[in-house]
């Protein structure tokens, strides 16, 4: 019985600290101050994941249609946006809006309309039904993620906040400047 208890325990066999220490102690030298930084992120990131993948489950809606309905739901009224701008907010291809939006539009989630500018612009506009499922699906996946967070305190989330900021300015920078 304990077994199945230890196989279903979402916590790592090592803390990042023992890792770290174990690398320390097997390669003098390595640098490993990075351990206990990136390790806890990493399986927060998965833990995160998870649980967001089972609200979005109960929800009924899948995370490509959250996101691009969510950015359609925040660009404020009339809840359309361009192909153009859905692809630019949503950090994904051309390609892949495109997916998106057909299989959203199938579902009756949104419809495209030409923008009226004389170019060849499409307006994704949220249908009722899509909007109705946009509400639902915030209501659930921000409440629990709310929740998962909810043992920080104001203060704690605010430096928190800045620091997540300032670690991903400073990862982005240094991993577009190498890739590039």
């Amino acid at each position: 019985m304990a077994d199945a208890a230890a196989a279903e325990d979402p916590a790592p066999a090592h803390s990042a600290t023992e890792i770290a220490a174990a690398w320390r102690r097997e390669r003098p030298g390595t640098p490993t101050e990075s351990i206990e930084i990136v390790t806890p992120i990493w399986w927060l990131a998965k833990l995160f994941t998870d649980d967001r993948s089972r609200a979005l489950r109960d929800a009924g809606i899948d995370a490509a249609t959250l996101d691009l309905l969510s950015v359609i739901r925040r660009s404020g009224p009339p809840y359309a946006l361009s192909t153009r701008e859905l692809a630019r907010r949503t950090l994904v291809t051309a390609g892949a809006i495109s997916q998106r939006v057909a299989r959203a539009e199938r579902d009756g989630l949104v419809e495209r309309a030409s923008a009226g500018t004389g170019r060849r612009t499409v307006l994704v506009k949220l249908t009722t039904e899509g909007h109705a499922l946009i509400e639902r699906s915030v209501d659930t996946v921000l409440g629990r993620e709310a929740t998962l967070v909810s043992c920080l305190s104001d203060d704690e989330r605010i430096t928190l906040i800045a620091i997540l900021d300032k670690l991903m300015a400073d990862v982005r920078r240094r991993t577009t400047r190498e890739e590039g």
